[in-house]
């Protein structure tokens, strides 16, 4: 078996760069090659990195057994159809791409040329979700999950909406603690003819709720999941990788007896979620460990992302 992957990097803005950082970290990665149409960007970083800067893709591809594909979202459709006819092993980091039927087709490519796609759903990786998905495998009964994201717009988001942009990451966590759901509802507000605001309800098969709520309006950064248990209460919150469990100890069936309860601090790893993802795509590609987020979880996601898109602007 191999112990080590060569990799060539397509696409160096601020989060391809942050790919590039963690890359260079990891030694079963021999970075071959860094990519993008901005040749002064490119140049710099290959000379910081000591790393190949590509002129011509597709010679390079032809040397490479892996892909991670950083670019604008609506590139991710063709850079996935060219990348493809080279290599199997693909990394594209979310949403794999921007429309239903486009994801469709790439999770039909994916099946019918036994490529492996991970797709770049981070928060899985974050040390904070991997406790708390332990602790409400504790739980008696998960009754409700309440997902709140904020973030003002980035001048480098200018191709997606809130929810393909912001939501689908808790989209995507809901389907992951939940399974797969039952029905959506949801409203928005709409910017500069872009959905800024989106707030979904979903109902799970299992009958749990997920309330998810993303904003690009909202200044504050936030970046929260509470769990509403029939034995507990869990805060996490993924910025500061900090989990509070409020247990209950007195089950409040008569009158007169007041509901106790025990908070109690989780111990978080200070993991660099970004880290783990590309410590997870090794293992897909070099032992076919399967525990990542693949293309029939994007199509998932993007399903449940254009309800709540069809639903909102229908209000309009």
């Amino acid at each position: 078996m191999k112990n080590t992957l060569k990799i060539g990097l397509i696409g160096l803005g601020k989060m391809g760069q942050n790919h590039l950082r963690v890359l260079s970290m990891l030694k079963a990665v021999d970075l071959q090659f860094i990519f993008d149409f901005d040749i002064d960007v490119m140049n710099k970083l290959s000379k910081e990195y000591d790393v190949k800067a590509s002129r011509i893709l597709e010679d390079d591809l032809q040397n490479v057994d892996a892909v991670v594909i950083v670019t604008p979202t609506f590139t991710h459709y063709e850079y996935i159809l060219n990348v493809s006819k080279y290599v199997k092993n693909i990394f594209v980091e979310k949403p794999l791409t921007d429309k239903l039927s486009t994801t469709s087709e790439i999770m039909k490519l994916a099946h019918d040329q036994s490529l492996n796609i991970q797709i770049g759903f981070i928060e899985r990786f974050n040390p904070a979700i991997i406790e708390l998905k332990k602790v409400l495998e504790h739980s008696n009964n998960i009754i409700n999950i309440d997902f709140e994201r904020t973030n003002k717009v980035s001048s480098r988001i200018t191709d997606v909406d809130v929810i393909t942009d912001l939501m689908i990451h808790d989209i995507d966590l809901a389907l992951f603690l939940n399974g797969d759901f039952k029905s959506v509802q949801s409203y928005g507000v709409i910017e500069n003819n872009m959905i800024a605001f989106a707030r979904a309800t979903i109902k799970h098969k299992n009958g749990v709720y997920s309330n998810i709520t993303a904003s690009r309006i909202t200044e504050k950064r936030i970046r929260q999941v509470s769990a509403t248990c029939e034995d507990m209460y869990v805060d996490c919150n993924l910025l500061k990788k900090e989990i509070l469990v409020n247990k209950q100890t007195v089950k409040q069936n008569y009158e007169n007896i007041s509901l106790m309860s025990i908070e109690e601090s989780i111990n978080v790893s200070p993991q660099e979620a970004l880290l783990n993802e590309h410590i997870g795509f090794l293992k897909f590609c070099l032992e076919n460990n399967q525990n990542v987020p693949k293309v029939q979880d994007a199509y998932a996601a993007m399903k449940i992302a254009s309800i709540i898109q069809d639903q909102i602007w229908s209000t309009q």
